[in-house]
C-alpha cells in the first residue's frame, strides 16, 4: 500500500491526498506533526528519507518520493485512470502552470518556515505577517483569476468540467487563504470552483478538518 508523510495543514500534503483519493487510490497515513517538539520534520530518521525535512512523502513499494507535485506526476505516470492532467499538450501545458501558479509562486511565500523566519528571525509582528500573507495570497489569485475567468477551456473546474490537477492544488490554497483572512473577492471564479470540489467526496475526505491528526 501507498504509504504518505502527511501533516493535515500541510497545502502540499492536501494536494497530494486530494489526487490519491480522486485516483481512488488506497494509502496509509503517517503523520508528521510540524510544531510539536520543535517540529518533526527534524527528526533524523526523517530527514535520513527527506533531506529537505518537508512533507509530504510519498513512499510506493521503496521508491522515496518528495516534491508534492512530482508525486502528483508520478502518480499520473503509474496510476493513469482517471486521468488528472489532458491528453493534448497545450491544454496539458495550461493545466501545468496554473497548478504551479500556485505550487511555486504562492505557497512558497506563506508557508510556515517562511512565516516562522519573518517571525523569529526578522522579528516581525503577527499583524504585519498576516499582511505578508494576504498580500502575496491575493496577488497571486487575483493574477489565476484572470488566468481562469472567461478563458474558453474553463469549465466547471479549472480546465474543462472534471477536476485536474490545478483544482487539486487551488482548493488547499483557498482554505489557507480563508485562514489568514485573505479577501477572496479577486478571485470569485476560482471560489465557485472551489465550491463545485468540495462537493465531491475525494476533496472533502481529503481536507484539514477530516484527517485522523487534525487539530481544534
Amino acid at each position: 500500500m501507498l504509504k504518505l508523510y502527511t501533516y493535515y495543514r500541510s497545502s502540499a500534503a492536501y494536494r497530494v491526498r486530494i489526487v490519491l483519493n480522486l485516483k481512488g487510490l488506497a494509502w496509509e497515513p503517517v503523520f508528521v506533526h510540524l510544531r510539536r517538539g520543535g517540529g518533526e520534520q527534524f527528526k533524523p530518521d526523517y530527514v535520513a528519507l527527506n533531506p529537505q525535512a518537508l512533507v509530504p512523502i510519498l513512499v510506493d513499494d521503496g521508491a522515496v518520493l518528495t516534491q508534492s507535485l512530482a508525486i502528483i506526476n508520478y502518480l499520473e505516470e503509474t496510476r493513469p485512470e482517471p486521468r488528472l492532467v489532458p491528453a493534448d499538450a497545450a491544454a496539458r501545458a495550461r493545466v501545468r502552470a496554473l497548478a504551479l501558479m500556485i505550487a511555486c509562486e504562492i505557497h512558497p511565500l506563506n508557508n510556515l518556515r517562511v512565516l516562522k523566519y519573518l517571525k523569529d528571525e526578522l522579528g516581525i509582528e503577527e499583524d504585519a505577517r498576516n499582511r505578508w500573507y494576504r498580500h502575496w495570497v491575493e496577488l497571486g489569485l487575483g493574477t489565476m483569476e484572470r488566468m481562469v475567468a472567461g478563458h474558453p477551456d474553463t469549465g466547471a473546474f479549472c480546465h474543462g468540467d472534471s477536476p485536474g490537477i490545478a483544482d487539486a492544488c487551488l482548493v488547499p490554497q483557498i482554505a489557507n487563504a480563508r485562514r489568514f483572512g485573505g479577501d477572496l473577492g479577486v478571485c470569485p471564479t476560482l471560489v465557485a470552483i472551489e465550491q463545485r470540489c468540495l462537493a465531491l467526496e475525494a476533496f472533502r475526505a481529503a481536507a484539514p478538518e477530516a484527517q485522523p491528526d487534525a487539530e481544534d
